[in-house]
């Protein structure tokens, strides 16, 4: 059939296969290798369209049924999803509303610049499989500034700007250059066991720390993960799968939802309706 057009869709590794009239009639996704049909009458010409797209083998048939993950996420209410925040999406309100030329938005600056370039280099490796949410609140913690969940694990990352200093992680605390030292080894662990109760699976903690001029660890520091941007998404893609894909949409359904992490909202008691003589 003639006039089908393959386009880019925004969902990342994702081509569509229209009709001239813009009517969806298939999609081909990269990452399962898979074609699904919407229209069997036009399984030949997609497939004809689709040829240099393809590699290896390639499995076609109608779209898959909604997977518990697929359903969530539909039944999720808007304002309840986290995926769509940006890396550092809580600093941006706070830098706009501060005093400005104050050492603390200065400060602010530099987490933000650090947590924006961790979350970018983060959200990257969706083609490998990986999910990131970043910006995810947490009663009695804050907020974890990623929550990254891959075949290799689910890890909540903390990221410190390094301020192109010396920065030592000990057990209990971080000290970057000859500033007071910051309790963000204890932070991270504790971040990460609130996580793993939430999610019911295993949540590795993990300091990011960028633009250090050199970074030390504690021998007996074994239980965090410490990232820089240079070696954090190949040392991820390298490490043991521990999740199945499945496992990884599945998680990440769960995660993306902030009802997982906080307490559900008390619904307000009606009054006593008044007695009438």
């Amino acid at each position: 059939m003639r006039g089908l057009k393959v386009l880019p869709s925004g969902r990342p590794g994702r081509l569509y296969v229209n009709l001239p009239d813009g009517q969806a009639v298939a999609w081909y996704d990269r990452q399962a290798n898979r074609i699904s049909v919407l229209a069997d009458d036009h399984r030949e010409a997609v497939l004809a369209v689709l040829r240099p797209y393809l590699s290896g083998t390639v499995s076609i048939g109608p779209p898959p049924v909604p997977t518990a993950a697929d359903l969530r996420r539909l039944a999720m209410p808007p304002d309840a999803d986290l995926a769509p925040n940006r890396p550092a999406e809580a600093l941006l309100a706070e830098l706009e509303h501060g005093t400005a030329g104050s050492r603390a938005r200065h400060r602010l600056r530099q987490d933000l610049t650090a947590q924006q370039r961790m979350g970018d280099a983060f959200d990257a490796l969706e083609p490998e499989g990986w999910r990131t949410l970043h910006c995810v609140p947490l009663p009695g913690f804050g907020r974890i500034d990623h929550l990254v969940i891959g075949p290799a694990g689910i890890f909540c990352v903390r990221t410190v700007p390094g301020r192109r200093q010396r920065a030592v992680v000990g057990d209990l605390l971080l000290t970057i250059g000859r500033t007071e030292p910051r309790p963000d080894p204890r932070w991270i662990r504790g971040a990460a066991a609130r996580a793993t109760a939430l999610l019911a699976a295993k949540v590795t903690p993990a300091l990011a720390v960028v633009d250090a001029s050199r970074l030390e660890t504690a021998p007996t520091v074994r239980d965090i993960r410490i990232l820089q941007p240079p070696t954090a998404t190949p040392d991820l893609v390298a490490s043991p799968a521990a999740l199945k894909p499945p496992d990884v949409e599945a998680l990440f359904a769960q995660a993306r939802d902030t009802r997982t992490w906080l307490p559900p909202t008390p619904r307000p008691h009606a009054g006593r309706p008044l007695r009438t003589r």
